[in-house]
């Protein structure tokens, strides 16, 4: 994935569509806001991870629904939106003479991005693309109940004939091998045929599809489609941490397990820390190497190998690794880093002053004890602190999926 979005801008047709982005973009762990139209005035959006607007675009004239929706962009990127996310209905409601092409040709062209994603699929509610074609409930649309639409039958079910019929700009199928291959892009850029825009319809039948998809293109400035890749495109703007200090037997199991399942750990070796061989920046371009994971950074250590290393300095020692990893935690939020675990009394103080917050919000716990917990004085943020002794010895796996909103 891409360095985190600051701001995800998403814009619905409906605003029943509206809230259904809003749903999964919040259950994914976005602070989010639904606004019903765009607003005549600033507002502060500080506090939002999300914003989703509303519109009344589906059935409006071509014309109209582009100025209202460029009227949309304009004020999300007014707003400090990174990303754009275009959200139509999952049966791709639209005539030949519709909106969805016109209208993210405008988004295209105006934020001078080449191509985005076509997606309307949302397999829970049986909506799925094959081979181009989309289904529902395993019947082709313009077979299903959908063709008889009193404002938007649906004439056919492959994608391509639909959008091609109202937009300026080809697009191209990519079918479930395709997807497969690591060089995508590349070979997009070969197929676009000198096109200055173009659209890309992946197949979308399960939720691993979904994944692949945002893995693939979660880093494009516009995306498009129905709610079924918001959930995963939420969770890549989420990133995170899991720090540990505490030496505690509960802790030391909790960091096997975590890197047991396959988590990048990078362990903070005292002698090395006093040395200067590690630093915060050789700490951080580690964490730089694994972006979809949050990885672990830790100092924890069994009791005698704790005593040896005091023989450097014992307050010096302790200083130092309070020191890096409260610095590491700052220096990563400001970087965008949203999710912070920390294990440790004297570890989570000093990672909570580092930061600034005092006032917390509580929150579902992970575990007996173990709030998750956001910050009054930045409320996209979201923290779990935990005493050395506390939580089950997969905790760190529980609390990273319980911010990331799994």
């Amino acid at each position: 994935m891409a360095e985190m979005k600051h701001l995800l801008g998403c814009i619905a047709d409906d605003f029943t569509g509206a809230s259904d982005a809003a749903s999964f973009l919040q259950k994914a762990g976005l602070q989010t806001i639904l606004l019903n139209g765009v607003p005549e005035q600033g507002l502060g959006m500080n506090e939002y991870d999300a914003i989703v607007i509303a519109l009344k675009t589906r059935t409006e004239p071509a014309g109209e629904a582009v100025e209202h929706t460029m009227e949309a962009v304009k004020w999300l990127e007014q707003h400090g939106a990174a990303q754009y996310y275009l959200k139509y209905c999952s049966t791709f409601d639209s005539t030949k003479e519709g909106n969805i092409g016109p209208v993210l040709d405008a988004v295209l062209e105006y934020l001078e991005e080449t191509y985005t994603v076509l997606c309307p699929s949302l397999p829970v509610n049986g909506r799925t693309v094959k081979d181009g074609h989309l289904y529902v409930n395993g019947v082709p649309l313009d077979e299903s109940p959908m063709k008889d639409h009193p404002l938007t039958p649906m004439w056919d079910s492959r994608i391509k004939h639909l959008m091609e019929a109202q937009s300026k700009y080809k697009c191209i199928e990519l079918n479930g091998e395709q997807l497969k291959e690591d060089n995508i892009d590349a070979y997009l850029l070969k197929e676009k045929e000198g096109q200055k825009h173009f659209y890309v319809i992946p197949d979308y039948e399960t939720e691993e599809d979904a994944k692949r998809i945002v893995s693939l293109f979660g880093n494009k400035k516009v995306l498009s489609g129905g709610s079924g890749i918001l959930q995963y495109l939420a969770r890549g703007n989420k990133k995170g941490i899991v720090l540990a200090g505490s030496c505690s037997q509960a802790t030391l199991t909790q960091i096997e397990t975590y890197k047991k399942a396959g988590h990048a750990a990078y362990k903070i070796y005292p002698e090395k820390l006093v040395s200067g061989e590690v630093t915060v920046e050789e700490i951080l371009e580690f964490v730089s190497l694994h972006p979809d994971d949050y990885v672990l950074v830790y100092s924890s250590d069994t009791a005698e190998q704790v005593r040896e290393s005091q023989k450097l300095g014992k307050e010096q020692v302790a200083q130092m690794i309070e020191n890096v990893i409260s610095d590491l935690a700052g220096q990563l939020r400001d970087k965008g880093y949203k999710h912070i675990v920390v294990a440790g009394g004297e570890t989570s103080g000093a990672v909570t002053k580092r930061l600034g917050y005092y006032l917390f919000e509580i929150g579902k716990s992970v575990a007996p004890g173990v709030p998750v917990m956001t910050p009054l004085e930045d409320r996209t943020m979201r923290l779990v602190l935990k005493s050395g002794n506390f939580g089950q010895p997969d905790f760190f796996e529980r609390a990273v999926q319980m911010i990331r909103g799994e």
